[in-house]
């Protein structure tokens, strides 16, 4: 039915909402809402495969709002989204779609905000409810929202929701469910965890998979830079500057990096500001609504909140930190190029990350093009520019009078002309953005270094490959210059209550530690990854916030109850060989020794024998935990990629 379907007057919808549509220019369907909304409205469940940009929204809350009855002041449909933003953004959606329903009542309910209102709301009657399903299934144990009479229960992001913790809440919620409601589920994946929620609630569902005609993609320009020459910080700087944009939003990895971010970019005369999980709701919906208005012109955020935000300003995103995975990039660059205008995307991405790169391209089937960072002089001239943009707009003003007085008045005190003041002027305005540059850019030299660093090593590795041919092929030397070597006397070894059984990777850990208690290169030692727990070495001396931190710490939703242990030797396996050697005493793997990284992500790309893998920071050349590149500040792990 959704080939013949090309206006939305073709579906059997009332005419409040074909007003509506029409009243918001939409006349035609997108294919994921041609194929939904006719299942929909059948009263069938449905499951629906499609990603951020779809217009998935829209495919559920159509028939909803379809069959709502106004008369029944409790709750007919729940709507759960993973997030506060995403739940505020399809509320609001659902309000517009329903403008023309006189007595609808749409009510967000979400941790953060006040449970009395929400309460107070359910009181007061309400028809659709959209909220997260940790407050949802608080107000039902409450005996505050009633299901008796809902009639559709629908889980947007599905796998996103699940993997964000919120199996068991959900799982829980459908029990509750009347064995009569309508349950659909949209998701842009789908993992074992959602396929067993459908299989256990979804009766015969229709099948709806659009997920290939994801427009997000086709309408942002996609860029990267790799990071070489210039801190990151300093690129976002200049891109920033250098970029035609209104608005901005940088994603980044952690809820630290935001504010550090953020920070350094209000020092420097950008108008910033972070969105994070740990930022009060009222705090988060203001910085949203000041984007919006234009108070603020950068947003820094992590993935999490920034899931659903529509903000029409925004023209470009800044991927700081390159995402997890391919799905967390559509959904970032989604946020850009919304109701049809055209966005750009910038991905800034570590030589050992190129190969996420092309992974992302080749999942989302586009190509792209690598660009250069501006130089210095081309960052001044934007700003001599807009600089100019500015008086220009001010040399009308009727309020230069009294101005052009005090540089009369300037030069007679100062004995200089106006072209003097008006120098020293706007030497004081540039503060800490030169209009000029005096040296050489570092960019440039530190270029050049790394074009004469890889041509010295290709001849490096010439050379060793003929004295290996001279010895015979003989194998066992370090690769690439001296193993650096560390003292496991300022170590700790940490045992992990996670291991390989619940799904845990050697680049999950180190995220884990980097990313959430903010453990630099230097700072993670040997690491062994077992079936049910896993071995890390951490440093003796760590601040007692950082120690409540470890202890608290989760890795993929689990407890890792880290316990110091001893007796431990990560420098040898279980048969009692060094680490790296075979039973011969001769190297495995050409005496890197340790934990064999996977330069893409971090993973072990080969099991241990003795069904271990372990991730040893003595390698030498490429460290498995990051570039040397920037400062410690925006120094990443390895596992990025």
């Amino acid at each position: 039915m959704s080939e013949s379907v090309t206006e939305f007057r073709q579906l059997d919808l009332n005419e409040t909402l074909l007003s509506a549509l029409d009243s918001m220019g939409f006349t035609a369907p997108t294919p994921i809402q041609a194929a939904s909304i006719p299942e929909l409205l059948k009263g069938r469940d449905a499951l629906g495969k499609a990603q951020t940009g779809t217009g998935k929204t829209a495919a559920f809350s159509l028939p909803v709002l379809n069959k709502i009855d106004l008369a029944q002041h409790k709750p007919q449909a729940i709507v759960m989204a993973p997030t506060r933003e995403l739940a505020i953004q399809v509320a609001a959606e659902i309000k517009t779609l329903g403008q023309n329903i006189r007595g609808l009542k749409v009510l967000e309910i979400y941790g953060g905000a006040s449970i009395v209102d929400q309460m107070r709301g359910l009181k007061n009657g309400t028809h659709i409810v959209v909220g997260t399903p940790g407050r949802v299934k608080d107000l039902i144990n409450r005996d505050r929202l009633h299901l008796g009479e809902v009639k559709t229960f629908v889980l947007d992001e599905a796998d996103e929701m699940l993997k964000m913790g919120f199996v068991d809440d959900v799982t829980w919620i459908l029990e509750q469910a009347p064995e009569t409601a309508q349950r659909v589920l949209f998701s842009a994946t789908m993992p074992p965890m959602v396929k067993t929620i459908v299989n256990r609630f979804l009766r015969d569902p229709a099948r709806i998979d659009v997920a290939g005609e994801n427009r997000t993609v086709s309408k942002v320009e996609q860029n990267y830079w790799v990071v070489k020459g210039v801190e990151k910080d300093e690129a976002m700087s200049r891109l920033l500057e250098t970029e035609e944009s209104d608005a901005s939003i940088v994603f980044v990895r952690t809820r630290q990096d935001t504010e550090r971010l953020a920070d350094w970019l209000n020092a420097r005369g950008f108008n910033a500001a972070a969105l994070h999980g740990d930022i009060p709701q009222s705090q988060r919906e203001r910085t949203v609504e000041n984007i919006k208005r234009g108070v603020i012109d950068v947003l820094v955020a992590t993935d999490v909140v920034a899931r659903g935000l529509d903000i029409s300003r925004v023209t470009h995103v800044f991927n700081y930190d390159i995402p997890f995975d391919v799905e967390s990039y559509i959904h970032r660059i989604g946020r850009t190029g919304r109701a049809g205008r055209q966005g750009k995307a910038i991905l800034l991405v570590r030589t050992n990350q190129i190969r996420m790169l092309h992974t992302i391209e080749r999942v989302t089937k586009s190509a792209m093009e690598e660009i250069q960072l501006p130089a210095r002089d081309k960052v001044a001239e934007c700003r001599v520019n807009a600089l100019a943009a500015e008086l220009e707009a001010d040399k009308e003003s009727s309020s230069l009078t009294a101005f052009t007085d005090l540089i009369a008045k300037l030069q007679e005190t100062l004995g200089v002309d106006a072209t003097t003041i008006a120098a020293m002027l706007l030497k004081r305005q540039q503060g800490k953005r030169p209009l000029f540059y005096q040296g050489a850019d570092p960019m440039v030299a530190a270029i050049e270094r790394e074009k004469n660093r890889r041509s010295n090593r290709r001849d490096d590795d010439r050379g060793s490959r003929g004295s290996r041919n001279e010895r015979g092929g003989e194998r066992g030397g370090e690769r690439g210059g001296e193993r650096r070597t560390y003292n496991d006397a300022d170590f700790d070894t940490y045992q992990l209550a996670v291991g390989r059984e619940q799904g845990v990777q050697v680049k999950d850990i180190v995220g884990a530690l980097a990313n959430e208690l903010g453990f630099t290169k230097g700072a993670i030692g040997a690491i062994k990854l077992a079936p049910s727990h896993t071995y890390v070495q951490l440093p003796k001396k760590m601040s007692a916030e950082v120690a409540k931190q470890l202890k608290e710490l989760r890795i993929r939703q689990n407890e890792t109850k880290a316990v110091v242990v001893e007796g431990v030797d990560l420098s040898r396996d279980n048969r009692g060989a060094p680490r790296g050697a075979n039973r011969d005493g001769g190297s495995r793997d050409g005496g890197r020794g340790g934990y064999r990284g996977n330069r893409e992500n971090g993973e072990g790309g080969r099991p241990r024998r003795d069904g271990e893998r372990r991730f040893d920071r003595n390698r030498g050349g490429n460290s498995h935990r990051g570039s040397n590149t920037g400062s410690a500040a925006s120094r990443e792990p390895r596992s990025e990629g």
